[in-house]
């Protein structure tokens, strides 16, 4: 059980706002999030989600809005560690080993994790001894989740946490992360790598140009945008008549494979055999998050 198991909300933002010059980073975001989700937050560079993550974490101020961490402001649930953040940029001691990295950190909570037992939730117990000098770049991420763990908190803030970990070392990260949220916890993550909000958050949350455009599971988000895909092996066509298809909005032809963006697939799927009797390989899929993505995020141009 988890000091806050009581809350019905993790985290709440309300009317955030935050400009920076003439820039609108954050522009009037309302945010709720239950203890145990899973939260994916995405957006292209520029929509205002690392500004979000830090006024989240209380290392900036909003201009405007409301911050509440399981009733806590930001400050007090980092000093409480409430809070564990891992973020991308947080640099290590080069010449302290992993173990005592982690026990200095440790060091500044109230009720922290043995150390052993954060080092074995990250998977690092075997690099205890290694200097963190000596450490892969994917390893140097698992020694930042070891950090963010350590306070044993019940919200898990993790920026681009995958960056450079291969496959295996991802998969096992995620399975490791199911089991944290098992008990209770909650967890917000920003990535790039959007087959991993695809498969492993309960909900995703789409900003642009510093507002929120779309909340909801992975299903929910792919229904926002209208449309399928139809992919088939069409010997002899062409893009050009492929896209006269009824239905049709989009043909991608590389040599006899087609994909075809449609607005109504049915009906050109009907056409298609007509036209291309020895078409084969027909596969009909509903956007993916990859496409919806693409689609939210296209009609604004971004600033970094």
């Amino acid at each position: 059980m988890t000091r806050t198991t009581a809350l019905r909300t993790a985290v709440t933002l309300t009317g955030l706002h935050k400009s920076y010059g003439e820039v609108h980073a954050v522009d009037g975001v309302d945010l709720d999030i239950a203890p145990g989700e899973v939260v994916a937050l995405l957006g292209p560079n520029g929509a205002g989600k690392s500004t979000t993550v830090d006024m989240l974490l209380g290392l900036t101020a909003p201009d405007r809005g409301d911050i509440s961490v399981f009733g806590q402001s930001p400050r007090d649930a980092v000093v409480s560690g409430t809070i564990g953040a891992m973020l991308q940029s947080g640099s290590l001691l080069d010449d302290a080993t992993v173990a005592e990295t982690v026990g200095l950190v440790a060091a500044l909570h109230r009720e922290p994790l043995p150390v052993a037992e954060a080092l074995a939730k990250a998977d690092i117990a075997d690099l205890a001894n290694r200097r963190c000098t000596k450490l892969s770049g994917g390893q140097k991420q698992r020694v930042r989740f070891a950090l963010a763990l350590v306070c044993d908190p019940d919200l898990l803030v993790l920026d681009e946490p995958t960056v450079a970990m291969d496959v295996e070392t991802r998969r096992q990260f995620w399975r490791g992360m199911r089991e944290y949220t098992d008990s209770g916890r909650t967890v917000l993550f920003a990535t790039h790598y959007l087959e991993e909000a695809q498969e492993y958050a309960d909900r995703v949350v789409l900003m642009r140009s510093g507002r929120i455009v779309a909340d909801g599971s992975v299903a929910e988000v792919r229904a926002t945008v209208s449309g399928r895909t139809l992919r088939a092996v069409v010997p002899g066509a062409t893009a050009g008549a492929l896209g006269e298809l009824p239905g049709v909005q989009a043909v991608e032809l590389r040599g006899d494979s087609a994909a075809l963006a449609c607005s109504d697939s049915d009906a050109a799927l009907r056409a298609l055999l007509v036209l291309w009797p020895a078409a084969h390989d027909i596969e009909i899929a509903a956007v993916g998050l990859e496409d919806a993505f693409l689609a939210l995020t296209a009609s604004s141009e971004e600033t970094k």
